[in-house]
């Protein structure tokens, strides 16, 4: 089996505010691939946006009624994000002692936060070309130096970068609304749009990203130009127009994160039963099963902040099962 992965993890967002129960739900679930958890529940600062804009370098934000607005110094906001983070990062290193193998962790990939951060006039970074690869180059310095707090912390982990990028498809059809929310920002040119990702993702030297989206319509052909070795996605969103992006990206190595367990509180099917439609895309697309255990990872549809605790944890564990099904029975 590919090392550099293994057959299931989280996504990253669970619910509540115990960073170290988090923590020992994501590695006591995963033992062969936990993740850092995040825990937006807790307010400004923890959430998706706020938790990536604390990790910038030389650029600082904070919150305003409208959202995280880009900023000259590093306030109140800022600080808590970072010490948040810290919690987070003391708790999985209680979790992890001795721990060997792939680790994953996520921030918002540099297109998000451009549609989602303010510039001081209240416009997204995303209407300011220059403003883009500013934020791209802090994003990149600040990963940077999160991968390498992470490599002194937990020594053994082989670190697995994740780009959280849902507004990505939004970014290229020219669909993130300006602030009067009368208009839209012009498309991005796709191959700026892939550059720049591939700019990000390359401060992980020789080290796997996954790009995660759980929106309709995942870029997977620009993703793989990108050089991203894994996709993460919610699979319930796929439709046969994605098949040959699909089976191109398998074809070419790419690991594919199948987002099949629900984000929010339902009623589970049987692990097989989850993993059916997984499957069924194997046939059509003409692909070996035994490929299956290679190239898949069994993930909730999208992250867990929304799911009351005991359905979170349930959900995780739900993605071992399921993984072990598609493993043991392929076809």
């Amino acid at each position: 089996m590919n090392d550099t992965f293994a057959p299931a993890t989280g996504i990253g967002s669970l619910p509540g505010h115990d960073a170290r129960e988090a923590a020992k739900t994501a590695t006591g679930t995963f033992e062969d691939f936990p993740f850092l958890p995040e825990l937006p529940a807790r307010g400004p600062g923890a959430d998706m946006i706020g938790r990536t804009a604390g990790m910038l370098v030389e650029l600082y934000a904070r919150v305003e009624p409208s959202g995280w607005r880009l900023g000259d110094r590093p306030g109140r906001d800022t600080k808590r994000a970072r010490a948040w983070l810290g919690e987070d990062l003391d708790a999985l290193e209680e979790f992890t002692q001795g721990y060997q193998g792939p680790l994953k962790l996520q921030a918002v990939g540099p297109w998000t936060l451009a549609a989602a951060l303010e510039l001081r006039g209240g416009e997204a970074v995303l209407s300011d070309p220059g403003a883009c690869r500013d934020l791209a180059a802090s994003l990149a310095e600040g990963l940077r130096l999160h991968l390498a707090e992470i490599r002194r912390r937990v020594p053994g982990a082989r670190p697995v970068l994740q780009l959280d990028e849902p507004s990505l498809t939004a970014v290229l059809r020219g669909q993130v609304r300006t602030a009067s929310g009368y208009r839209t920002h012009r498309a991005v040119d796709r191959q700026t749009v892939e550059a720049t990702l591939r700019e990000v993702a390359g401060v992980h030297e020789g080290g796997p990203v996954v790009v995660h989206s759980c929106a309709p319509d995942v870029p997977f052909a620009l993703l793989r130009r990108a050089g991203v070795a894994g996709v993460s996605f919610d699979f319930s969103l796929l439709t046969d127009r994605d098949d040959d992006a699909i089976g191109e990206a398998v074809e070419g190595g790419t690991r594919l994160f199948a987002g099949v367990v629900p984000g929010t509180d339902t009623a589970l099917s049987d692990p097989a039963g989850s993993v059916m439609g997984v499957r069924t895309l194997w046939r059509r697309l003409g692909l070996r099963p035994e490929l299956l255990a290679e190239a898949v990872t069994v993930t909730p549809a999208c992250g867990l902040a929304g799911a009351s605790p005991e359905y979170a944890r349930r959900a995780l564990a739900h993605c071992v099962r399921a993984a072990r099904s598609l493993a043991d029975n392929p076809e």
